[in-house]
């Protein structure tokens, strides 16, 4: 199989209209063409992924905040984090 014929498996993608008001519109333009993007399609696609980013972040934060208390984290407590992380064992 060519491998533009992988790459187009790989990447299903379904197209959505949008409209926009012209001033959102000409910042999205800014916005592409000040920041590298190629298309407004990539600056977009960048935004929805930063927002499920968002949203995977608030949820873990609730979780955490929702969870059983533990002890207290300390300065020994990162210390030993540290030489697990290096390798080593402390006493």
């Amino acid at each position: 199989m060519p491998i533009f014929a992988i790459a187009a498996m790989v990447l299903r993608m379904s197209t959505m209209n949008i409209s926009l008001p012209d001033q959102l519109k000409s910042f999205v333009d800014e916005q592409v063409a000040g920041r590298g993007y190629g298309t407004s399609s990539e600056y977009i696609r960048e935004l929805i992924r930063r927002d499920q980013d968002r949203l995977v972040l608030r949820r873990l934060l609730l979780d955490g905040a929702s969870s059983a208390q533990t002890e207290p984290v300390d300065e020994h407590y990162f210390n030993s984090l540290r030489d697990r992380a290096r390798g080593r064992h402390s006493k």
